[in-house]
């Protein structure tokens, strides 16, 4: 392959997930014009049209959206292996992206890098909230945080916190006027507090389970908010129920700022583990966050008879 194809490919890549000949060329450091005239040269040689711009974004065509999932990966894999050399010396060093949720990256991450990065000065972290199921390849991200039953198959998966359980709380001002709930049709004649997920728009549903019966309850209430801490702070102030999990809400419940309903509708679910790809090349730095944040579950002593 000649080098300058090399290069125009790379230049290919940027524009196609930027969607954006500007940011592409901000990060790529080259002029507009000079990218437009690389991707033109390109689609000459090849001979196929890449790309079509629309008045809102940049998007691939059918023959791009093919080179693009053909070499994307193979150009990150480059990547990945450049960076492990780099590393080969005495300092572990480079930048790692993760995408997690607010609540993970708050409760699991953080206090794993609060301890973790005095130690490695030239290591870098980058986190990135979203509550969907980002597509870390495509997305050029290092590995994801998720609870264990959504990681996708093909990934490696390492667990970096116990099990987990919601919990639906309101405030005693909030139940002084209205009954507490006793199962979870009961709350849609309540105010609830609801998040909209960032990735999907969608208004997320409370998910519970008893006895093996599964069920979904879409519910309503005058708040939506895209953040946990905002939901927090409505219940606490009386706006109406919130369903979070037991971590965000712990210190609440023991304070009596907080007051918990439907409990027994709220089994435990897997924790959170970090996933990457199976075919991923972890490097030096990589590798050692993941040994940071790996959890690992007490041992029960074995007793004999």
């Amino acid at each position: 392959m000649r080098r300058d194809t090399a290069a125009d490919l790379v230049a290919f890549l940027v524009v196609a997930r930027e969607q954006s000949f500007t940011r592409a060329a901000a990060q790529l450091g080259v002029s507009q014009s000079a990218l437009s005239q690389t991707i033109r040269g390109l689609q000459t040689r090849l001979g196929v049209r890449l790309l079509t711009r629309t008045t809102r974004r940049v998007s691939p065509t059918e023959a791009g959206e093919h080179l693009l999932q053909t070499i994307g990966p193979r150009f990150a894999e480059v990547d990945a292996a450049l960076q492990a050399v780099t590393e080969l010396r005495e300092k572990p060093a480079g930048t790692i992206r993760l995408t997690a949720t607010e609540n993970a990256a708050a409760s699991v991450l953080w206090p794993v890098l609060e301890r973790f990065l005095p130690h490695y000065p030239d290591i870098k972290v980058e986190i990135v909230i979203d509550y969907g199921l980002t597509d870390i390849v495509a997305e050029r991200l290092d590995a994801g945080v998720r609870t264990g039953e959504t990681v996708a198959s093909g990934m490696i998966s390492v667990r970096i916190a116990p099990d987990m359980r919601m919990a639906v709380v309101g405030s005693p001002s909030y139940f002084a006027q209205r009954k507490p709930p006793k199962v979870p049709p009961d709350l849609t004649a309540h105010c609830c507090i609801n998040l909209r997920l960032p990735t999907h728009g969608g208004l997320y549903a409370w998910e519970f389970e008893k006895a093996g019966r599964e069920m979904n309850v879409r519910v309503e209430g005058q708040l939506v908010f895209g953040t946990a801490a905002l939901i927090l702070m409505a219940a606490r102030a009386g706006f109406g129920l919130a369903y979070l999990t037991e971590q965000q809400v712990r210190d609440d419940l023991d304070s009596g700022r907080l007051v918990r309903v439907l409990a027994d509708w709220c089994p435990p679910f897997s924790g959170y583990h970090l996933y990457y790809p199976s075919r991923r090349q972890p490097t030096q730095a990589f590798a050692l966050l993941v040994d940071a944040l790996r959890y690992l579950a007490p041992v029960k002593a074995a007793h004999k008879s």
